[in-house]
């Protein structure tokens, strides 16, 4: 990624609020500017202070030491009110960029399909979670720091000018320092960036394991694998480690580099000074308070050059972060499509945040899916999928589904019966084939088979830490949702269970239901799916932690319409008997293909 288009990501980001970032940069201004004005009064005090009692003595501002003093302390306390306000800015203005770059980050990430990501790239929610804090981070910190670069380069420039007008050849040396430290960072660029990344995806790791480890305990108690998760966490720890300390070490060493770097070039620069005021000529040598002016304005421009050099570092980092942003959202390997993932990462979009001094927007109403033409049949041809860098998936799969019917797809393990539901419903996005509803060709599966057209349970249900009713609801509103409530958990054969729990349907299922059995939270995800009367159900086998009476009844109600006033079409992956006795017809998935010769199709 070249430095240009980092400057270029960055300058969008400046005008996605531009009001906030010129209030934020006025106010730096002020912050570094002000110290500025004493230095002139300094160097008339040791002027005076170096005149010959003979000479007649010129006191600006008036004889009075008081209106000084009244001048060093209106700068001082004007300095001291645009540090506070500035404050508020920079924390208004920090936390606006870090906002939008993980709302940009999390709105790519939803737009891709929806089983594709952990598929491709392996990565757990905690591995994730390492992007949105500290590579947002990164790019809040370097924005923030623009406004402060700009800030302090206007008055070193300003500096630097005062200080040629009093003696050009020594003030020339300044540009020394900064030609090293430029060199420098030219020099160590891929190091920086090396050292981030790898300290980056050691913090990832470790995140990543933390996340698993929490989300899969009982699993790690049952196993009695306590001390060996414990040594893989602190193996990992330790890594990142010695990464992370790599990485600090050696970007501290470059900024003590810098720092001794301008501290030599100001001890030249002084040396140069005081042997120019031994010169005898008047016109030629520095009087004391032209001395005084070198020093006193000579720490703004140091400042500003090892603050530079440790700005250029910052945006090395920030090229990482962008980086590792863009590949997690798309791998593509073409650097066309990575420039528009990036452009992506820092599109405007409302943040419905409360802004400065004024009301805050009220976010803006979900609208639900407007249901489509009732489904007739449903026909999938030459569905393809395979994944990534494997010969596993699924290759040219067609059958007809019709209203109304209930669908089995079943074969042994590993056969591709997921692959091929998550490649129908858009959750991976097909190489090749095509799904038709109703004779007409579905564009975007992944945002068509969605409530009111289907619904899907996969074979492990997603539950959250609420009531059951919350669980089953959602936020899904209509008119009568208790008598709703009550028609779906009858139809998903759960009423007998909830009538045992101590809370009825306000019970709290617990850490991804964990308070239920197997068989309660798949009944659960079908009462969720049933609620929204979708024209489509599709199971992932769902029967499978079910006894056979409570399956029976479960697959009566959903394919007797008289019990629940709606004709369902299903389509399940199973392998019990029972159901498959039921199917109107059944696919029999064998190695990724159809075996026609023990499939029944209509």
């Amino acid at each position: 990624m070249a430095s240009l288009s980092i400057w270029r990501i960055l300058g969008r980001l400046i005008r996605y609020a531009p009001k906030l970032y010129c209030a934020d940069t006025f106010l730096w201004l002020c912050i570094v500017g002000l110290p500025v004005v004493p230095g002139v009064l300094i160097r008339e005090f040791f002027n005076r202070l170096s005149q010959p009692s003979s000479q007649p003595q010129s006191i600006p501002f008036g004889a009075s030491p008081w209106l000084w003093i009244a001048l060093f302390l209106a700068v001082g306390l004007a300095r001291v009110v645009a540090i506070f306000t500035g404050r508020i800015t920079k924390t208004q203005h920090r936390f606006l960029m870090s906002a939008l770059i993980r709302h940009n980050l999390l709105f790519e990430l939803l737009k891709r399909p929806g089983a594709e990501l952990a598929t491709r790239q392996q990565l757990s929610p905690g591995k994730i979670l390492s992007y949105f804090r500290d590579d947002a981070q990164q790019i809040e910190d370097t924005v923030a720091s623009v406004n402060e670069i700009f800030s302090e380069a206007v008055f070193a420039i300003a500096s630097i000018t005062l200080l040629l007008s009093v003696n050009a050849r020594i003030t020339t040396f300044v540009f020394v320092p900064l030609c090293v430290i430029t060199l420098l960072v030219h020099k160590a660029e891929h190091r920086i960036k090396r050292y981030r990344r790898a300290s980056r995806q050691a913090t990832a790791q470790v995140t990543g394991l933390i996340s698993e480890t929490f989300s899969a305990i009982q699993a790690i108690k049952v196993a009695g694998v306590e001390v060996d998760i414990l040594r893989e966490l602190k193996k990992k720890g330790d890594y990142r480690q010695k990464l992370t300390i790599r990485d600090r070490i050696f970007t501290t060493f470059l900024g003590a580099g810098f720092e001794s770097i301008v501290s030599l070039g100001t001890a030249l620069l002084l040396l140069l000074a005081a042997q120019n005021m031994l010169s005898t000529s008047i016109h030629n040598g520095l009087s004391v308070g032209d001395f005084a002016l070198f020093v006193y304005y000579l720490s703004f421009i140091t400042y500003f050059l090892a603050f530079f050099g440790s700005f250029i570092a910052v945006i090395q980092h920030s090229e990482v972060s962008f980086e590792r942003m863009t590949t997690l959202i798309d791998d593509s390997t073409l650097q066309k499509e990575k420039n528009s993932t990036l452009q992506a990462l820092v599109q405007p979009h409302p943040l419905y945040l409360k802004p400065l001094f004024k009301k805050s927007l009220p976010l803006p109403l979900l609208e639900q899916t407007a249901p489509v033409n009732a489904l007739i049949e449903l026909r999938i041809e030459n569905l393809t999928y395979r994944y990534p860098e494997s010969l596993n998936g699924i290759e040219n799969i067609s059958f007809n589904i019709k209203r109304g019917s209930l669908t089995v797809i079943t074969g042994n393990v590993g056969s591709g019966k997921t692959t091929l539901l998550r490649a129908l419903l858009g959750l991976l996005n097909p190489q090749h084939g095509c799904v038709f509803w109703n004779g007409q060709k579905i564009l975007d599966p992944a945002s068509f088979f969605v409530p009111p057209q289907a619904a899907y349970t996969p074979q492990i249900p997603h539950l959250f830490s609420a009531s059951l009713q919350e669980n089953i609801q959602i936020g899904w509103m209509e008119d009568n949702m208790g008598m709703a409530i009550d028609c779906v958990i009858a139809t998903a054969a759960l009423g007998r269970d909830i009538s045992t729990m101590p809370n009825g349907l306000d019970t709290a299922v617990g850490t991804q239901g964990f308070r239920l059995s197997g068989g309660q939270k798949h009944r659960v995800a079908a009462a969720r799916m049933i609620l929204r009367k979708p024209q489509l159900l599709v199971f992932d086998d769902l029967s499978s932690a079910l006894d056979i009476k409570t399956e029976e009844q479960l697959w009566n109600s959903l394919l007797r319409p008289s019990n629940n006033n709606q004709s369902f079409t299903c389509l399940a992956v199973s392998h019990r008997r029972s159901v498959l006795d039921l199917a109107d017809q059944i696919i029999f998935m064998k190695a990724g293909c159809l075996d026609r010769s023990r499939s029944h199709l209509v």
